[in-house]
């Protein structure tokens, strides 16, 4: 894909590159660039049938595809277009950005509906644009301008301290302007109707936070942070830390987890490789997807109890490391193929129980 290509995120329009260092770029002529998809990912590993023993449920695809939301879709709009070009009812993602937000998406796609819970947790990477001067009702450029100040005074090195201090573990007020719910009601509906709840701080994990460039009052930041973490309240803080007010003014989310943003597609290339018949190439496996679980192979009498849904005491439990809480695992077969997930107590004795089965047994 042509890196001269441009998006707009809220009111910004911000190029894209292959520059090494990655990120968003304002239009100020900050020249860190965040990488635009490519045409294709390397093929990935997917699980392949033992012909006459297992089969899978069904024969659609299965896995994730590393979607690239654009400026104005919403991440629902992504899953629709999804569903609707494959025929496929079981549609879902793994952590929503807001519609003026691009970059990665996971899209969940038919089983792969079923193992969310074990990818949300995913730590997320974020090339960001803070606005210095300026704050908005939504904490970012799609909101109404609340307040305005002049922060030519502020240097780099005071916006380096400022963001040095948020950096770790911390606590996070919810915006108003979030899916997050207050006694049921979201708050962007009470936001909407003029209302400001009550809300609770949550913790969250600022892991890394650097400044990328200054560009008069432009600030490019690279973010790396736990799930739940607002990069739009982050940027706000830091502005109201300098004492000038701030707001995001731009933002791509250039990874979750191991999925990077030069693995994405966009719509337009999932139609493409739909039509070319290449898109199954594109689909991460499931067993790829939950490769940090660690992996405990059964024999062909234990696959049988696994299918059924039964608990199972396979020799390679003995290995499995000492976990204070019940340990996910992956339970595949002699051929390598993956079965379900199963939980154990490493500290007990006890079985290995089955959670989610991937498969069935054939007669």
């Amino acid at each position: 894909m042509s890196s001269s290509k441009r998006i707009s995120v809220g009111r910004a329009a911000i190029g894209l590159c292959s520059c090494s260092k990655g990120c968003t770029r304002n239009p100020n002529g900050n020249r860190h660039l965040r990488r635009r998809a490519q045409e294709r990912i390397p093929q990935t590993h997917r699980n392949m049938n033992t012909a006459g023993t297992i089969i899978n449920r069904c024969d659609s695809l299965d896995g994730v595809l590393i979607a690239y939301k654009e400026t104005g879709w919403t991440s629902h709009d992504v899953v629709a277009k999804v569903r609707k070009l494959l025929g496929e009812s079981k549609v879902g993602h793994a952590g929503t950005l807001d519609p003026g937000a691009t970059g990665v998406l996971p899209v969940l796609v038919g089983r792969a509906t079923r193992i969310a819970e074990y990818l949300v947790d995913w730590d997320k990477e974020y090339c960001a644009v803070l606005r210095l001067g300026e704050t908005t009702d939504t904490q970012d450029a799609s909101g109404q301008v609340l307040t305005t100040s002049d922060p030519s005074h502020v240097d780099g090195d005071a916006i380096r301290t400022a963001v040095a201090q948020f950096r770790g573990a911390q606590r996070q007020l919810p915006p108003m302007y979030s899916a997050v719910k207050v006694d049921g009601q979201p708050l962007y509906k009470a936001a909407r109707a003029g209302k400001v709840l009550d809300r609770v701080e949550r913790s969250v994990t600022v892991h890394e936070l650097e400044v990328l460039a200054i560009h008069g009052r432009d600030v490019t930041l690279r973010i790396v942070c736990s799930k739940g973490t607002y990069v739009r309240t982050l940027c706000a803080d830091i502005g109201q830390f300098l004492g000038v007010g701030g707001h995001l003014y731009a933002l791509e989310r250039s990874r979750v987890g191991p999925l990077q943003v030069d693995q994405a597609l966009t719509i337009g290339q999932i139609e493409h490789h739909l039509m070319a018949g290449t898109l199954q190439n594109q689909v991460l496996s499931l067993d790829h997807l939950l490769s940090r679980l660690p992996a405990v192979v059964v024999n062909a009498e234990q696959a049988q109890r696994v299918v059924h849904g039964n608990p199972v005491f396979p020799a390679g439990m003995s290995q499995l490391p000492v976990s204070p809480h019940p340990l996910s695992v992956r339970l595949k077969n002699e051929a390598g193929q993956l079965l379900a997930i199963g939980t154990h107590d490493t500290r007990s004795v006890g079985p290995i129980t089955i959670r989610k089965v991937f498969t069935v047994m054939t007669h």
